[in-house]
């Protein structure tokens, strides 16, 4: 599989990053085999976390090819990057067709990103996972790698307004592998939600505290920050939800 846009567009990145100012708090990341099937689960606090998270990989040399939703597909100018990048396409209503996609491209040796709580999370803490990554490593016969990114919520994420000011410090925390087998895909579920809920803290804790003050809105409120409750943040998500299908009825309606 030949990756002619890939490289270069990791390299723009970079460029980004630096025009940018930004700081790198980089751990865990030789737990990233240099060869082989490995998927990488990361938490998902900011529209940019894809673009982030590949880093997490590069260390060891590898290109992630991430599990987006089939919208960023759709996008006339976005679509075929994607495409170009080799990511994978979900279709949420028809979720068995990536889940194959998936597994072939480990049992192929590549490295693949999947966001497990499948949306952003509001409240900064880790939500309730999906039991698709444990599913899709134990079909692959694959690790699955906890990977938790931090500070790309300062930049883009819901509710509050964009923010590329310079001298942002991106954490990135790769934990040790876990090896589900797919016997139990809720218990084995339960471990990789409760090992990155740990990787949370230890990233949080290590972040440089003069970027992140008491009552800082992108922390979680159980750690000090003003961040919405995971309660509150559920009840926005439901919200939300419903605003959503109210757009589209009337949307349906009009035509």
């Amino acid at each position: 599989m030949r990756d002619v846009t890939y490289p270069p567009i990791i390299l723009t990145a970079k460029a980004a990053f630096r025009a940018l100012g930004q700081r790198f708090q980089m751990t865990g990341t030789d737990h990233v085999p240099r060869e082989g099937g490995v998927l990488l689960a990361f938490n998902h606090v900011s529209y940019l976390d894809f673009i982030y998270g590949g880093l997490a990989a590069n260390p060891s040399g590898r290109l992630v090819r991430f599990m987006a939703k089939r919208e960023i597909f759709d996008h006339a100018v976005g679509g075929p990057v994607m495409r170009s990048m080799h990511h994978i396409e979900v279709d949420r209503g028809e979720g068995i067709a990536s889940f194959h996609a998936a597994v072939e491209r480990l049992r192929a040796g590549d490295a693949v990103g999947i966001f497990p709580e499948a949306t952003i999370s509001r409240s900064m803490e880790l939500k309730e996972l999906k039991t698709g990554a444990v599913r899709i490593a134990a079909a692959a016969g694959v690790p699955v790698l906890p990977v938790i990114l931090w500070g790309t919520q300062r930049m883009m994420t819901k509710d509050h307004p964009r923010d590329f000011s310079r001298g942002k410090t991106i954490a990135i925390r790769v934990g040790e592998p876990l090896h589900p087998t797919g016997d139990d895909p809720v218990a084995e579920t339960a471990v990789l939600r409760a090992r990155m809920v740990e990787l949370l803290a230890e990233t949080v804790r290590a972040y440089p505290d003069a970027e992140q003050p008491p009552g800082a809105w992108w922390v979680p409120a159980s750690m000090g920050g003003g961040a919405p409750t995971p309660e509150e943040a559920a009840a926005m998500d439901l919200a939300e939800k419903r605003d959503r299908a109210r757009r589209r009825s009337e949307k349906r309606t009009k035509r």
